[in-house]
């Protein structure tokens, strides 16, 4: 039998940021952006606006940096996750901002 990674299970958490960190920089090439608006989205509706993303300490878990809470660090289980929404960091808009890693 193959094994299917369902998310919200634990699974390859690390590849999993790694290809959303992939996916924001190139959101940011393709707007020539220096720096994206990123949005974490709950399954129970809490909207947090993230700097940072981490796959530790896996297990099925993430950790999520909020932007304007910066002593704060959200550990959250993967399938907690409802959205994850990019977005242009407009300066009368956005109050966060998500510098992607370099490519």
């Amino acid at each position: 039998m193959s094994t299917l990674w369902i998310p919200g299970a634990a699974g390859p958490l690390e590849q999993f940021v790694d290809r959303l960190q992939r996916r924001i920089a190139d959101y940011a090439q393709r707007h020539g952006l220096e720096q994206v608006a990123v949005e974490v989205q709950l399954v129970d509706g809490a909207l947090f606006a993230v700097k940072d993303i981490s796959a530790e300490p896996g297990f099925g878990f993430v950790t999520l940096i909020p932007f304007d809470e910066p002593e704060e660090e959200l550990i959250v289980p993967v399938g907690s996750v409802r959205r994850i929404t990019l977005g242009q960091a407009e300066e009368k808009v956005a109050r966060f901002r998500f510098t992607p890693p370099p490519a």
